[in-house]
C-alpha cells in the first residue's frame, strides 16, 4: 500500500489556526497539524487530545485540565501548561476568531477569562458566566508554541508548528501542501509516512485522480457523477451544517411567528432537495441536524402542509397575497441561485411572491447579514457542531450574534441559561430537546436541508466513514 495518503480537494491555502473557520478543507489540514485540549473522535464524542483529563466544578464556571506529560511540539519544545495559557489568550484576542469578516467570535465566550497554572501539566480556567459546553469552543483551540509564534507572528501561518498527528514540510501555492508523519504522536495512527493535500478545483478530475490512483480521497465529488458512476468507491454521511432562510424578525412581515411557521409548512422539502441538490441532501426537521447534542427525534417535524401555511397567512391578514424579498448569495452554498429561484416557486403556491437580491461578493454578503442588514429573508447555513453555538450566536435575542436578525423567544432564553449552567451532560441535553421542540413551534428561520456529504475513495478506504462535521481526520483513515 502507498505509504503517501493523497488528498485532493477543491480548496488549498495556508491559514491562521486561530481564526474561526467552518471550511471543511482548512479544518482538515488543521486537525493533521494540530492539537486541541479535546478533540472529536469519529462518532463526535469529545475525547482526550493534549488534556489526559478535566474536572468541571458543580457550576460549570471552572475547568481544571490536566495535560499528557511529555507531549513535544514538532520543534521539540514541550507541550506545557504556559503553552496552553498562551494559546487559549491568544485564542480570544478580539482580533482573532475571524470568520467571513466577523471578528472575535471566540473572544465574545472567553472575554473575562481567568487562567491559573497550577503546575506544568495542570491548568485552572475560570470563566465570567457558566458554560458546561465550553469544549465546544476548546475544541478548535489549537495549542501553539509561544516563542515560535512572537518570533514569526503572521508568518507563522507560512511554517506552521503544532503538535498534532502530522508535521508542516512543505506549501507550493496552488499546488500542494505536505506534511510527514509525527513519530513521537501519544495516539497510535494508520500506517501513512506522510500526507499530500492536492489543489484541485475542477470536481472531475478529483473523481479520475481516484479512479486511477493519483488520489486516496476526493472530497467533495459532484453529487451525480457520485450517485450514479459504478466504478467509483465512495462514502456517503449526512452533513451537521443546516441549510436555512433566516428571517427578519426584528422588521417586517416576519416579526408575526404565524408568518414564520406558514413559509415552514409551504415548502415540500423532499422537492426541493430533488430539485436543488439533485436527491442529495435530508429535509431538516429542526434548528439543528439530527447529529447535534439536543436533536429531538420523538419531536414531529414541521411537514409540507399549504393549506395550514394558507390559512395562517389569512389569519395574519395576508389573504390576498404576500410578497416578500429575499437576500442570496450566489456561493457558499454553491447552489444558493437554483435553491432561491426554487423557493420562490414553491412559496408562490401558497400565495407569497419572493423577490430576489443577489451579492456576488460572499464576504459583503456576510457583512451585510452580520450588520443586519437584509430585507425580509436571506440564504445561510448553521455549521457549528455546537447547539450551544448555535442558540447563543443566532437565537439568544439577549447576546445579538452576528447572525442573530431580530428573534426573541424568551422560554428559550430561559433554558439557554439553564443549560449553560448544566454541567451532567444528560441533564443538558434534555434542557436542549426542550429548545428543539419550542423552535419547532415557533421557527426562528425557514428549516430547509442538511447536505450529503459525498467522498470519493481509493477501494482500500471502504472501511472508512466521512465523520458528521465532514472534516477528514487522518487519525482515523484505515
Amino acid at each position: 500500500m502507498n505509504k503517501i495518503l493523497t488528498i485532493a480537494q477543491s480548496k488549498l491555502w495556508m491559514e491562521e489556526p486561530h481564526n474561526c473557520t467552518d471550511a471543511k478543507d482548512v479544518l482538515t489540514i488543521f486537525t493533521s497539524l494540530f492539537d486541541p485540549l479535546a478533540a472529536y473522535d469519529p462518532k463526535m464524542r469529545y475525547v482526550p487530545a493534549l488534556a489526559e483529563s478535566w474536572i468541571v466544578s458543580e457550576d460549570a464556571r471552572t475547568w481544571t485540565f490536566k495535560l499528557r506529560p511529555d507531549v513535544k511540539f514538532h520543534n521539540g519544545q514541550s507541550v506545557d501548561a504556559e503553552a496552553v495559557v498562551f494559546s487559549l489568550k491568544r485564542m480570544a484576542r478580539p482580533d482573532m476568531g475571524v470568520t467571513l469578516g466577523a471578528p472575535g467570535v471566540y473572544n465574545q465566550y472567553l472575554v473575562g477569562m481567568e487562567l491559573e497554572i497550577l503546575n506544568r501539566q495542570m491548568l485552572r480556567l475560570t470563566l465570567s458566566e457558566p458554560m458546561a459546553d465550553l469544549l465546544d469552543i476548546l475544541v478548535t483551540g489549537y495549542i501553539l508554541p509561544p516563542d515560535t509564534v512572537e518570533r514569526l507572528g503572521d508568518g507563522f501561518k507560512a511554517g506552521p508548528i503544532g503538535s498534532g498527528p502530522f508535521e508542516f514540510v512543505g506549501y507550493e501555492k496552488g499546488v500542494r501542501i505536505r506534511a510527514r508523519k509525527n513519530s513521537n504522536y501519544f495516539q497510535a495512527l494508520p500506517d501513512y509516512e506522510a500526507i499530500e493535500w492536492l489543489l484541485v478545483p475542477d470536481p472531475n478530475e478529483r473523481l479520475s485522480m481516484i479512479k486511477d490512483g493519483r488520489a486516496h480521497i476526493a472530497a467533495g465529488p459532484p453529487y451525480r457523477a457520485s450517485l450514479e458512476d459504478n466504478d467509483l468507491n465512495y462514502v456517503r454521511s449526512r452533513g451537521s451544517t443546516v441549510f436555512i432562510i433566516i428571517y427578519n424578525a426584528k422588521n417586517g412581515p416576519l416579526k408575526d411567528p404565524r408568518i414564520r411557521l406558514a413559509l415552514n409548512l409551504g415548502v415540500d422539502r423532499k422537492a426541493l432537495i430533488n430539485r436543488v441538490l439533485k436527491g442529495a441532501g435530508y429535509p431538516l426537521s429542526g434548528f439543528v441536524s439530527p447529529v447535534h447534542f439536543g436533536f429531538d427525534p420523538g419531536q414531529t417535524p414541521i411537514r409540507f402542509d399549504p393549506n395550514r401555511a394558507r390559512a395562517l397567512l389569512k389569519e395574519s391578514g395576508y389573504s390576498e397575497g404576500l410578497s416578500l424579498t429575499l437576500d442570496s448569495p450566489t456561493s457558499l452554498p454553491n447552489e444558493a441561485v437554483r435553491l432561491s429561484q426554487a423557493l420562490a416557486d414553491q412559496l408562490k403556491r401558497i400565495g407569497v411572491e419572493i423577490n430576489i437580491v443577489y451579492t456576488e461578493d460572499r464576504e459583503l454578503y456576510a457583512n451585510k447579514v452580520r450588520r443586519k442588514d437584509i430585507h425580509d429573508m436571506c440564504i445561510f447555513d448553521s455549521s457549528p457542531l455546537s447547539t450551544f453555538r448555535v442558540l447563543k450566536e443566532k437565537v439568544d435575542a439577549r447576546f445579538e450574534g452576528s447572525w442573530w436578525q431580530g428573534y426573541h423567544n424568551e422560554a428559550v432564553e430561559k433554558l439557554l441559561d439553564a443549560a449553560q449552567a448544566t454541567a451532567d451532560n444528560r441533564r443538558r441535553e434534555a434542557i436542549y430537546k426542550q429548545c428543539f421542540r419550542l423552535l419547532s413551534e415557533d421557527p426562528p428561520w425557514l428549516y430547509l436541508y442538511n447536505a450529503m456529504n459525498i467522498t470519493g475513495i481509493a477501494p482500500h478506504l471502504s472501511a472508512w466513514q466521512m465523520p458528521a462535521h465532514g472534516v477528514i481526520d487522518p487519525r482515523y483513515v484505515p
